[in-house]
């Protein structure tokens, strides 16, 4: 018997939701968010601390260290240090105080696209220019250029990089010496790297991802790492991530740039949500990847049978699927926008994530499965018509 409750979360329409504030017969399948309850464990952990019913400020105390670093270490193999922990209201709040803090106006900030739409706008409002240095089509999956990632990160101009590990929204899950070679790169070209590794913890069964941090110490020296438990344990509304640099310089910006922005201080639930999650949620996390998985390859097998033109990119990593319709449409946006409009279906056209996106859409399939069968029957639908 299934233990946790995939199949049949409560409705989320009516409830405040971001991603579901749309029509009455919409289906909201385009932003980052899980619509499976949390993990039993983390509801009890903020339960208790909601019953002690007294919310004023609040530190995070030697438990939510030990909660991080013992997950780290025993599912990643990174050991990080306490002092060198710093928590933060979220991974954005800290990308964005990190690109106020390591450039000057008009530096370049180096991003492998497509990637993450966000990270445009965390470099853009920050007085910062984007820099692209576009993957590669590799088979059905991607790879990084090299020769463009080194010609980049020569410019004198660049002084940061943002590193997507694993990638979002192509799935990849970097190998060691992928990463090692980056950090090469930027140590010889004397770029400082922004590794998200907020999706780390969304690999297939079986796989696990590689820290940047632990690469080797090139990698460990020119970093800072951005983690949290919201995306994995579905808690974004919780604000609660840390950042961590092991050289003393970087560490000290880090610190001095979230707290001169004010995002170093939780709310009353940040800590006790992370925790539960880090040392009680490990089996609800096994058991959601499975679930997901298995919608991954439900949505496969059903494009291979019947949504002729429809190809799926292999995916590491992530509860994303990144579809490649560029056999159909020469205009992903205006594809997507007609699939919303004439069947209710919201996906994100590829080109929110820059230009080497056009002619995929990101699709999320971290939900019930009876809604992934009335995507890809809406999806069939509308390429039928």
């Amino acid at each position: 018997m299934q233990r946790y409750n995939f199949d049949n979360p409560p409705s989320r329409r009516g409830s405040l939701c971001y991603k579901w504030d749309c029509g009455p017969d919409e289906l909201p399948m385009w932003i980052a968010d899980m619509d499976f309850e949390a993990a039993p464990e983390i509801r009890a952990a903020l339960q208790k601390r909601l019953d002690h019913g007294i919310f004023g400020y609040d530190d995070m105390g030697p438990d939510w260290y030990e909660a991080y670093m013992g997950w780290w270490r025993e599912r990643h193999g990174l050991t990080m240090e306490r002092e060198n922990l710093i928590f933060s209201t979220g991974v954005v709040a800290s990308i964005s105080s990190l690109v106020r803090k390591l450039t000057t106006p008009n530096e370049n900030v180096l991003i492998q696209t497509p990637v993450y739409n966000i990270f445009f706008n965390s470099i853009v409002n920050n007085g910062a220019r984007v820099l692209e240095s576009p993957l590669i089509r590799e088979g059905e999956g991607w790879a990084i250029d090299f020769a463009d990632l080194e010609a980049k990160l020569a410019d004198p101009q660049t002084t940061l990089m943002i590193l997507c590990n694993p990638h979002n929204p192509v799935g990849r899950i970097w190998t060691r010496a992928e990463l090692a070679r980056i950090g090469a790169l930027c140590q010889k070209h004397h770029v400082t790297v922004i590794s998200d590794e907020i999706h780390c913890d969304l690999t297939a069964p079986g796989l696990s991802y590689q820290p940047f941090a632990a690469v080797d110490e090139v990698c460990r020296a020119v970093s800072i790492t951005c983690i949290a438990p919201t995306k994995t344990f579905n808690l974004a509304g919780m604000h609660s991530s840390a950042v961590y640099a092991a050289d003393p310089v970087l560490r000290h910006k880090a610190w001095r740039a979230l707290n001169t922005d004010e995002v170093a201080e939780p709310n009353s639930f940040a800590a006790p949500a992370a925790i539960a999650a880090f040392t009680q949620g490990g089996p609800w996390l096994d058991a959601a990847r499975d679930y997901i998985w298995a919608n991954k390859a439900l949505v496969k097998d059903f494009a291979d049978r019947e949504l002729p033109g429809v190809k799926l990119t292999v995916s590491q990593a992530t509860y994303l699927l990144w579809v490649d319709v560029s056999a159909l449409t020469e205009n992903v946006q205006d594809f997507t926008h007609r699939l919303r409009a004439e069947t209710g279906l919201w996906v994100t056209p590829g080109t929110a994530y820059g230009k080497a996106g056009e002619g995929f859409f990101r699709l999320n399939v971290a939900c019930p499965r009876a809604t992934v069968e009335d995507a890809l029957g809406r999806l069939q639908r509308f390429l039928r018509g």
